[in-house]
């Protein structure tokens, strides 16, 4: 049984429709938050694409924005509609789940629901997740082969690798280890590239075999400090 009287339910059919009503005036006002005319018009280019991109972030952004801001208003048009046509078929005020009487306070509250609090369904939680997040397991999307211990080839990871080598975002600020540098900050920054163990990132001959180079690069350093193999490349040290 219905809880509200006949006062209360004109007054809430009087919000409903002045909600309404404010609700097409300002989409009409506004051109449906702008998305009556193209991206390509709000920028005045003669495509959204130029040798630019990063100049539309601002414009794709606000974009995204007002369309959520559409897809908001429209929700609330059709909760109006649906409690305005409940209410010509005498069933507003029940809950649509259960059949209790929805208190006066919350339809005052909420005037275009049509549930009582136990049973409205924006209370459940959404197990939708944004379709990016497929890409982002495993690392790298699709591409990363590091599951596969059959497979030494170049993949998705060593594509990313070779582009954060030009730099990226990060910085020694952010790292726990106070002494890091921005070498070390990349992804498996410790990864061997190129060869097996450390004596041969450092140690060559010439074509002929005779001549021995020792290049002092990193692996070098910490073979030396850590007094490995054939301690006589410590003589290289003191050239």
């Amino acid at each position: 049984m219905n809880i509200i009287n006949d006062q209360q339910l004109s007054d809430l059919k009087s919000t409903l429709l002045q909600e309404k009503q404010e609700i097409e005036q300002r989409l009409s006002s506004n051109e449906h938050y702008g998305l009556a005319s193209s991206l390509r018009d709000d920028t005045g280019e003669l495509s959204p694409v130029d040798n630019h991109p990063g100049d539309l972030a601002s414009e794709i952004y606000e974009r995204g924005k007002d369309i959520a801001l559409l897809e908001q208003e429209d929700l609330h048009l059709a909760r109006i509609d649906a409690a305005l046509s409940a209410m010509d078929k005498g069933q507003y005020g029940s809950c649509r789940t259960c059949g209790e009487p929805i208190p006066y306070e919350r339809l005052a509250a909420v005037p275009d629901t049509l549930y009582c609090i136990e049973h409205a369904p924006r209370q459940d939680i959404s197990d939708r997740r944004p379709a990016e997040e497929s890409f982002l397991r495993p690392p790298f999307g699709r591409s990363s082969m590091d599951q596969q211990s059959s497979y030494n080839g170049f993949d998705g990871e060593d594509a990313w690798q070779i582009v954060e080598a030009w730099g990226n975002s990060d910085s020694p600020a952010m790292a726990e280890n106070p002494e890091a540098d921005y070498d070390s900050l990349t992804i498996e920054a410790d990864e061997n590239e190129g060869f097996t163990e450390p004596l041969e990132s450092f140690l060559a001959t010439d074509i002929t075999g005779n001549h021995k180079f020792v290049y002092r690069n990193r692996q070098y350093r910490e073979y030396i400090d850590h007094n490995e193999g054939d301690l006589t490349l410590q003589a290289y040290e003191n050239e």
